[in-house]
This record gives C-alpha cells, sequence and structure tokens, in this order.
C-alpha cells in the first residue's frame, strides 16, 4: 500500500522553504505527496530584487503559480491551490481575505481534500505560524479544525466521505537552533559566516520542542532547486544560500517537526508514517 502524506501551507513558495527535503525524500520512496497551498499569493511582495518591476508585480498571482508548478515538479510531489485570498499584512485584513473568513469557511476546502486525498500523515506550522503573517496563522487553524472534522460525518457535508488522519505534524525546521549550528560550523571551518544578522532578529530560543528528525540530506540540493524556482520570493543572496551544503550534510542532516497528534513518546523519531497502519 501507498502511504499519502500530505502538507498545507500558507502560500506558494512556503513548501520549498518549510521541509522541502523531507517532501522530496518521501516522493523519491514512493510516498503520494501531496502540497496544499490555501493562498496564490496575491498580496506577496516581490522580495527578488533583480525582478521587482511593474511588469512582474502586474502579473504576480499568474507568475507565482508558474513558479509554484515548477517546484512541485522539481521536488516529485503533487500540488493543489484551495482557492483562498491572500490576506496580506494590512491591518485592518482586507475584506474576504484567508485570514478574515470565518474559521469553517476558511477550513472546508481543506476538509474536502482530506476527505478526497485521504492523507496518513499532514504537517502544518504550529500556533505562532512560524511567523506572524495571519494565513500562516491561519493555515495553523484551519488545518487542526480540517485534521479534526474530516472525521467527523455530521460535520462540513457535501464535502465528501469522512476519513481520519492519524498523525498530525508541525514544522520546527530553519530553527534558531539550525542557524546557530551553522554559523558556529562555518567560523569554525575558518569560513565566514553570514547567519550572524540572522540571529540577531532570531528569538533566543525555540519555543517549540523536536520530537522527529527525518534524514534528507541527499535532497538538500533538490531543496535549493525548487526554493529558487521561486524566484520572485527568494533572493539568492540571502545568507540561506551563502552556506556550505556538504557542511550542512555533516552538521545537520535532517529537518526538523512537532508531533502534535497523538501525543509523542519518550523517543525521537526519524520517520514521520511511525506507527502509522495502512
Amino acid at each position: 500500500m501507498t502511504f499519502r502524506l500530505l502538507s498545507v501551507h500558507a502560500h506558494p513558495d512556503d513548501e520549498s522553504s518549510k521541509g522541502a527535503a523531507t517532501l522530496a525524500r518521501y516522493a523519491a520512496e514512493g510516498v503520494d505527496v501531496l502540497v496544499a497551498t490555501c493562498t496564490g499569493g496575491e498580496r506577496g511582495d516581490v522580495l527578488n530584487p533583480a525582478l521587482d518591476t511593474a511588469e512582474t508585480r502586474a502579473d504576480l498571482p499568474a507568475i507565482r503559480r508558474r513558479e509554484m508548478a515548477a517546484a512541485a515538479e522539481i521536488l516529485g510531489v503533487r500540488q493543489r491551490f484551495l482557492g483562498l485570498v491572500d490576506s496580506g499584512m494590512s491591518d485592518p485584513l482586507p475584506e474576504g481575505c484567508f485570514a478574515a473568513l470565518p474559521l469553517e469557511e476558511a477550513a472546508a476546502p481543506l476538509v474536502a481534500l482530506i476527505r478526497e486525498f485521504r492523507p496518513h500523515v499532514v504537517l502544518t506550522y504550529d500556533e505562532t505560524g512560524g511567523y506572524p503573517h495571519p494565513d500562516h496563522i491561519r493555515t495553523h487553524e484551519v488545518t487542526v479544525e480540517a485534521f479534526t472534522a474530516a472525521a467527523d460525518p455530521t460535520r462540513y457535508p457535501g464535502t465528501g466521505s469522512p476519513w481520519r488522519p492519524q498523525k498530525l505534524y508541525y514544522q520546527a525546521t530553519l530553527s534558531r537552533a539550525w542557524f546557530q549550528a551553522m554559523h558556529d560550523a562555518t567560523l569554525a571551518a575558518g569560513l565566514e559566516s553570514s547567519m550572524g544578522p540572522v540571529l540577531e532578529e532570531l528569538p533566543t530560543t525555540d519555543e517549540l520542542p523536536v520530537t522527529t528528525r527525518i534524514r534528507c540530506e541527499s535532497h538538500f540540493a533538490t531543496r535549493d532547486q525548487a526554493l529558487l524556482a521561486h524566484a520572485t520570493q527568494v533572493d539568492p543572496a540571502h545568507p540561506f544560500f551563502a552556506h556550505s551544503r556538504e557542511l550542512e550534510q555533516r552538521v545537520w542532516p535532517h529537518e526538523d517537526y512537532y508531533l502534535a497528534h497523538p501525543t509523542p513518546g519518550p523517543d525521537i523519531e526519524d520517520d514521520l508514517f511511525t506507527g502509522v497502519t495502512p
């Protein structure tokens, strides 16, 4: 039997910056991997200075869809847009955007997708969203809602037959511990580190404990290619691209997760499908 993995994200590019090597590993091993992208990123900024033009901004929604298709092909995964509208970072929130919708309305497309795809494992963000973008926080909320509600035949009628995923994980990738380890290892190797300014901006501790470490170092190059496919959203000069990949493979050869459901055991897992029954 083929296991199924659903990774839920707020915008196109999030799947490539958070856990992409894990997705590539499982896809390469024959797992059916589907990325659910809640919004189209319509209100996103252009973060690559070389592409920050009036023409790019005018066509950004279509460009981001093309970038998403290219990244999914690189990762070897399937992808589905849920059709919700990017909220942006304005205050107050735009009317009708993802973060402003009632929870049940915002979660309905994901409930329908879970009932259709029938994943064994679901990945998303923790309560903070990873960072305080309203769409990331709302992505956490709708995923938790859908994870439970999809199994209840009395809820969300007309969205398919009930299905209960067995495990729910939160992303713990690109933590302060990761940046610190890469910074220290780079300096110890006698190389110049670009991580210092990033560390200055991060919280002093990581609040989310790690319950699961997935070895995926052989897929770091795929991760990087997928991330760079989101050309409008990635500045190639960002410190993330400056560190030695060989050093990263040796120092931190895994991506990290927190098992939110069921309650994690005392041991660190090395497989998202530990304990999953077909």
